[in-house]
């Protein structure tokens, strides 16, 4: 398996598991009320859902994986704006930047 699937695999796992704690997990809706962003926080599930999703598809249809990675890397861009204003420390900024550089490289990755 080559790095690209790694990747790919990585950040769709992951979203998806986000996902799934977002239905399980009080703390998850507690981090979307302390954004301000409560009543969008179920928008931005499912597309993180769809997203993941769109990875896993774009193994075969490159043009999935291009457009998933994408919307995942600008999700990720957008949470980390969201946590730069609220003035959160970079360890609790960590995984926005990490998700939001993943994708950006398999984003890259896909349009070569």
């Amino acid at each position: 398996m080559d790095i690209d699937k790694i990747c790919i695999l990585i950040s769709s796992l992951s979203f998806f598991a986000y996902a799934l704690s977002y239905f399980i997990s009080p703390h998850m809706k507690k981090e979307f009320k302390r954004f301000g962003l409560e009543k969008i926080g179920l928008l931005t599930i499912i597309l993180e859902f769809i997203g993941a999703t769109g990875l896993i598809v774009g193994l075969k249809f490159n043009p999935i994986l291009t457009i998933s990675s994408f919307g995942l890397a600008l999700l990720m861009f957008s949470g980390l704006i969201v946590r730069i204003k609220l003035k959160d420390s970079i360890w609790i900024s960590l995984p926005a930047l990490f998700y939001m550089g993943l994708n950006t490289y398999i984003f890259f990755a896909s349009i070569n």
